[in-house]
């Protein structure tokens, strides 16, 4: 039986090799599938710190302009609060989705 297997499967370091290679590949606590799991989550909240950044710079600019423009703040109070001036009507249109 042993005459059959190759000659490296034989081998004590190849066998040792092997078994370290199977152990850090799937049962260590910094094995392969989990240092793969943990880049990806990296990658992705990498994105979502774009993203936020990209919201704060936005919502940044909106403030300054509310703070510094009272005709934006009037238009910002019209359109999201449906504020009005006193004796003003206001007609809400929405579509209707079909």
């Amino acid at each position: 039986m042993w005459s059959k297997t190759p000659s490296f499967l034989r081998n004590k370091y190849f066998i040792a090799l092997f078994v370290v290679f199977v152990w850090l590949l799937f049962f260590d606590s910094h094995s392969f599938f989990r240092q793969w799991r943990t880049h990806r989550e990296l990658r992705d909240l990498r994105q979502q710190k774009e993203f936020y950044l990209e919201e704060i710079e936005h919502d940044s600019l909106a403030i300054d302009r509310l703070k510094n423009d009272p005709d934006a703040l009037e238009r910002y109070a019209r359109e999201q609060y449906w504020m009005k001036k006193e004796g003003e009507d206001i007609y809400i249109i929405t579509e209707d989705p079909q």
